[in-house]
């Protein structure tokens, strides 16, 4: 029991994770429009792969996700962002 005592000491309390909840960038800068040509912008939301980031992960809403990947696809199109980073 002595054992016992302190594994259940540790169990009994309760351990809550800690999530940092993820806030949308551009709606907390109020951002109307998400502009292709901001290169810094859109560099961060790119990983070294050239890949885009996915929501879960940079925490970006829904909407602005969809315009973020929109603008990200055009600056690639007009050559302003590589479809692919080199390694």
């Amino acid at each position: 029991m002595a054992e016992r005592g302190d594994r259940g000491d540790r169990e009994d309390r309760e351990f809550k994770p800690y999530y940092r909840r993820k806030v949308c960038r551009f709606c907390t800068d109020k951002v109307p429009v998400i502009d292709y040509k901001d290169l810094q912008t859109l560099r961060s939301y790119v990983s070294d792969r050239g890949k885009i980031m996915p929501r879960r992960i940079s925490g970006v809403c829904a909407s602005h996700q969809r315009e973020l990947n929109t603008a990200i696809k055009r600056a690639r199109n007009i050559a302003l962002l590589p479809f692919t980073e080199r390694g």
